[in-house]
């Protein structure tokens, strides 16, 4: 069908406006740098975004973590060795994992002594005095969960000066906090050694010589103190002066119509022995002789097998590997960078010379560099030594990856133009070579920091290298004490700086993948 143009009609015509020619528009945009679209690229990579974020987290936590807590590296003790996670933001909230308690299952015997210990210091030993009896073959078993920071009770009796004893009773007087509890005569103890000094037993027994001390219960099935007392105005020369606080009041306990007063300390060779609840005593040294800023036992991550605070040697650990981890891959990424540009970018005798060099020396395993040293340095510090090997062969990666980018761009057509213009070799190397190649150096040095941290923590670990010196430790040796306490059903040891290792190196990798792509020059402009 042909189209008839001649008989179109009028009507159909318009003139035509200025406003409706169509031209070429000015592309207006703002020019973006390098670094500018890296950031665009990096920041649509949402993985890398994430591993960011938790690298910022565990960073901030190293940075600022050991400024609030008052417990450091150095500090340990054996009395609260594997006591559990206890945040106490968390009390009356009925979240067990970090009540400070752990599930403890025993006979008759033992669930009678941490329940005398409860009904003596007034603590929760057994959490909410709740438990489950079942029947075994072996007898009735108790199950409940057990305060691992109040169970400690009282220990072993203990000797202190006359001085000291006066401070304590100054400090309930202030506090009317009760540090001191009244003492049992020596010829009513338990008769064993391993019993004689345990502090725990203040109660009548069914039998004074038995292995295992079974408290003695009255008709109703109660717990009989057996507390070593004096009629009022008839102390003894054995007895030390006591004027302070009194679990049975100042009036004393009236029987038989006498009024009696409980015997808080007696006098030895020494000194005074004394039964001094450990939660308070703790409490009493730290606050009042030590001053230390600890306030009360409290350890948000738990202690390890020597009793020392998890969460500040993670902090402590996790601060030593990012500052060591940082300066070992800068030194190791300027020496890297500028051996393998010089390598790779005159190429000939040159790069054969230096690469049979770093080969040589890169076939040595740095795990007999760090032997060799620790041999020959003898007494020198762990850290320098660690420091040393990593120096010695840690750039030799670098230099290769670096040596590889050079020989890569070095006969590019830009390359081949800067040098006919005359330009320098330094100023072809670094400012036209290096740039391009940037996305897999950095990439390197982002992966360089966990793989030292890594390397780090597996020579603590195996023992190869000692960290534990003053304020320094490493998380390998929390990791490694965590092993051990697998058997002691205190997992959570482990679990920590397990988790702050496994979050390290995953975030890495994410983070380094998204930096790759975002330096990658082949990428650039497809950020919109």
């Amino acid at each position: 069908m042909e189209n008839n143009y001649n008989n179109i009609p009028v009507e159909k015509f318009q003139f035509a406006t200025r406003n409706d020619l169509l031209h070429d528009s000015k592309f207006e945009t703002k020019p973006v740098s390098y670094f500018q679209g890296a950031f665009k690229r990096f920041s649509k990579n949402k993985g890398a975004v994430v591993g960011g974020i938790v690298i910022s987290i565990l960073v901030l936590f190293a940075i600022f973590a050991p400024f609030f807590t008052p417990f450091t590296p150095a500090y340990y003790d054996m009395s609260y060795a594997y006591v559990t996670p206890k945040l106490p933001a968390l009390d009356g909230k009925n979240i067990d994992f970090w009540d400070g308690c752990r599930v403890k299952s025993t006979n008759n015997v033992g669930y009678l002594k941490d329940l005398a210990l409860a009904q003596e210091t007034g603590r929760e030993v057994i959490k909410n005095g709740e438990y489950t009896l079942s029947e075994t073959d072996e007898g009735k078993t108790y199950t409940y969960r057990y305060d691992t920071y109040y169970g400690v009770g009282f220990g072993k009796y203990k000797v202190i000066s006359q001085e000291e004893f006066d401070d304590i009773q100054r400090y309930q007087n202030e506090t009317g906090r009760q540090v001191l509890y009244p003492v049992v005569k020596v010829k009513e103890r338990p008769t064993l050694e391993k019993n004689k000094y345990d502090a725990n037993i203040y109660y009548k027994m069914e039998n004074p010589k038995a292995s295992v001390i079974r408290p003695k219960l009255d008709k109703d099935g109660n717990i009989q103190p057996n507390y070593w007392k004096y009629e009022v105005g008839q102390e003894s020369s054995l007895i030390a002066p006591y004027n302070s606080l009194r679990i049975e009041g100042e009036e004393g306990v009236e029987e038989k119509g006498k009024n009696y007063h409980y015997v808080y300390g007696r006098k030895v060779d020494g000194g005074i022995e004394i039964r001094a609840e450990y939660y308070e005593y703790y409490t009493y040294q730290h606050s009042q002789v030590l001053k230390d800023g600890i306030e009360e036992p409290n350890f948000i991550f738990g202690t390890t097998e020597t009793g020392k605070d998890i969460f500040a040697c993670l902090a402590y650990g996790a601060r030593f590997s990012f500052i060591f981890s940082i300066v070992v891959a800068a030194v190791n990424f300027i020496v890297g960078v500028i051996w393998g540009s010089i390598s790779g970018y005159y190429g000939g005798k040159i790069d054969l010379f230096m690469e049979r060099f770093a080969e040589i020396l890169g076939a040595v395993p740095t795990i007999i560099v760090i032997t060799l040293l620790k041999y020959h340095m003898g007494s020198a510090s762990q850290v320098l030594v660690l420091l040393i090997a990593f120096f010695a062969t840690g750039w030799i990666s670098m230099a290769g990856r670096t040596r590889m980018q050079f020989y890569r761009f070095k006969n590019q057509e830009y390359v081949l133009a800067a040098r006919t213009l005359g330009a320098r070799d330094s100023r072809i190397m670094f400012k036209h070579i290096f740039p391009n190649g940037l996305g897999t150096i950095v990439t390197s040095v982002a992966l360089v920091i966990p793989s030292m941290i890594y390397t780090e923590t597996s020579f603590s670990y195996l023992g190869i290298i000692n960290l534990e010196a003053g304020m320094i430790t490493s998380v390998g040796t929390l990791i490694a004490a965590g092993q051990r306490s697998i058997t002691a059903n205190a997992g959570y040891v482990a679990l920590f700086p397990c988790m702050f290792l496994v979050l390290l190196m995953l975030s890495f990798n994410l983070f380094g993948n998204g930096l790759r792509d975002a330096f990658n020059p082949s990428l650039r402009g497809t950020e919109d």
